[in-house]
Formats: C-alpha cells, sequence, structure tokens
C-alpha cells in the first residue's frame, strides 16, 4: 500500500504543478472533513475548481480517468458543498475537473486535464 500511496503523492504533486504552470492558483491540498478528501482546490480566474487526481504507472489496467465513476463525481459534489460550508468567504462560481497523471517509473510522465468533469 505504501507504493501505491507514494505514487498517488507523486501524482498530486505532478498535477498541481501542472495547474501552477498553466494559471491556476493552488489555494489547499489533501482537504479532509468527515466526508472523505478533496485532492486538489485552486482557483483559476473567478472560479473556484475542485480537482480529482487520479495516478496509474501505466494504463495496462486502465486509464486514470476510467476510475472516477458516477459515484465518485457524486462524492466530490458533497465534499464541494462541504469545503464551500467550511470557507463561505472564498466561494464564487465553482467547478469540478479531474487530472489524469500517467507516470511511469522510467519514461516521459503524462498530464491530461479535464475541465468541468461535473
Amino acid at each position: 500500500m505504501a507504493a501505491k500511496d507514494a505514487l498517488g503523492r507523486r501524482g498530486e504533486a505532478i498535477a498541481a504543478r501542472h495547474l501552477r504552470q498553466s494559471g491556476f492558483v493552488i489555494v489547499e491540498r489533501n482537504w479532509r472533513c468527515l466526508h472523505g478528501e478533496i485532492d486538489l482546490v485552486a482557483r483559476q480566474g473567478d472560479e473556484l475548481v475542485f480537482v480529482e487526481v487520479k495516478t496509474r504507472s501505466s494504463v495496462e489496467f486502465g486509464h486514470p480517468l476510467e476510475a472516477i465513476t458516477p459515484r465518485k463525481l457524486a462524492r466530490l459534489r458533497r465534499l464541494a458543498g462541504a469545503w464551500c460550508l467550511a470557507h463561505p468567504a472564498e466561494v464564487g462560481a465553482i467547478r469540478i475537473d479531474a487530472v489524469a497523471v500517467i507516470a511511469p517509473r522510467v519514461g516521459p510522465i503524462e498530464v491530461e486535464h479535464l475541465e468541468r468533469v461535473f
């Protein structure tokens, strides 16, 4: 499990760097509440963006985005609502994005960012 956790942390760092390079401001990483965790909370212009990051070392068992199911999206919506309740002064327009990171041990890293997955 430690290797999987390390890969996930690496993927979140890669995703955060990618978002910053694309003009996003990272507001919070790994925000937790009783209902779960939001990987990244960012701001792009006037929008608050809740980001789900999925990382794999290869696509041997499927693309990372395949792990974002309708059930997972519903959970992300609930978590976004909880974050907004906890931070009412920062809320305006919101959206949920997903970032897929394919990070093999050797070779190039691939990052795919999908906006407004819900």
